[in-house]
């Protein structure tokens, strides 16, 4: 055993460049493994060769190295050092055994590195699906601190062992989380479908909710539309777009509002952004919906007096453009130019049911902020 295990480092040394490059420890890790898996042959050809070599295979041969020599040395450098011990083996055997006997153990070799290949597999399957349940309580995690207003240096660290990019432009994306029985692998097609646009990922579910975090954002909307489908039935919504995952907590608290409210407007597109959901969020009493309104359409009419009169003379007089150019003693042109210039700053137009709806809730807390 000790002779051929000698031969067979050599030979990695030899044959193979990446195993050069392996620490000490790592390396006297691969050696105690080729150990391990000639004492287990002998073992095994001792005790009956006739008997498949059995599920502790595995254990036998790879349950001395650490867990951690999985993430050193990946599955296909572990196949080339499986098939170069057997190679090994196989060159070497002839010398520690009687010519008679010689055909009656190759053949036991061959059988035995079947074993040893299926045992591989299964080392490095169990590694994987370990990671991934690691990955996936991580993600969870990071999605929930950013949900909690809570990304601080360590979150952004283990987003980046995720993968995540640190690309300007993140938004995150609210719904409904898809039944048990369909969301077996929603994570990796959420991130698949990221992946294939050019974006980045997180996700994680919350109670009967879905949250995607999306990075390399432009459109907001149109990123959102990229993981649409994944959702269950119900309103999809979208935050505003932050400048990266520090702040993405901002996009995380309008979305998390605008999902409450969304049944109020059951005529909403899917999927629908949270600002669009404003006077709903604001009649539900989020603040930060309230001071939003106020900012970007109050007060920019109010700077320009006129304006403010003309809108809040046109819903006083039942949208009509002639009541309120009586009402204003002007020419119902003027009413028209006003109320485009109200449109330009403000990006809503008054003649539109939705807009005109969203210009109402903002006069009055306009008014009431002016008290």
């Amino acid at each position: 055993m000790g002779a051929i295990s000698t031969a067979a480092m050599q030979r990695m040394d030899s044959d193979l460049p990446w195993f050069a490059k392996l620490s000490a420890e790592d390396r006297s890790w691969v050696g105690l493994i080729a150990q391990s898996g000639i004492k287990a042959f002998i073992a095994w050809y001792r005790e009956g060769k006739d008997t498949i070599p059995g599920s502790g295979l595995a254990a036998d041969v790879f349950g001395a190295a650490p867990r951690a020599l999985t993430g050193v040395i990946n599955l296909q450098q572990t196949v080339d050092l499986v098939r170069l011990g057997i190679e090994v083996v196989e060159l070497n055997i002839d010398n520690f055994v009687d010519p008679e006997d010689a055909p009656l153990v190759h053949a036991a070799i061959l059988r035995y590195a079947r074993e040893v290949a299926f045992a591989t597999a299964q080392v490095h399957a169990r590694a994987a699906e370990l990671r991934g349940a690691w990955d996936a309580r991580l993600e969870a995690l990071v999605v929930d601190s950013v949900l909690r207003s809570e990304t601080d240096e360590a979150v952004l660290s283990r987003a980046s062992a995720l993968g995540w990019a640190e690309r300007e432009g993140v938004v995150v994306v609210l719904g409904i989380a898809p039944p048990e029985r369909l969301a077996t692998n929603i994570f990796s097609d959420v991130r698949r479908a990221a992946r294939t646009h050019g974006l980045d990922a997180l996700c994680a579910t919350q109670g009967d909710r879905m949250v995607a975090v999306l990075g390399g954002v432009k459109d907001p909307l149109k990123a959102a539309g990229v993981v649409e489908s994944l959702f269950a039935d119900g309103p999809v919504v979208t935050g505003p777009l932050t400048p990266d995952l520090a702040h993405a907590h901002v996009s995380a608290r309008a979305a998390v509002s605008a999902l409450r409210v969304a049944p109020a407007w059951p005529d909403r597109p899917r999927p629908v952004s949270s600002d669009d959901l404003l006077p709903e969020r604001a009649l539900f009493g989020d603040g930060h919906a309230r001071r939003q309104l106020v900012e970007e359409v109050y007060q920019p009419l109010a700077e320009s007096r006129v304006l403010l009169d003309t809108v809040s003379a046109y819903f006083d007089h039942g949208t009509s453009v002639e009541a309120t150019a009586r009402a204003l003693f002007v020419h119902p042109n003027t009413v028209r130019y006003r109320l485009k210039a109200a449109a330009e700053l403000t990006g809503l137009t008054a003649t539109q049911p939705r807009h005109a709806f969203t210009y109402a809730i903002a006069l009055v807390l306009g008014r009431l902020h002016d008290l």
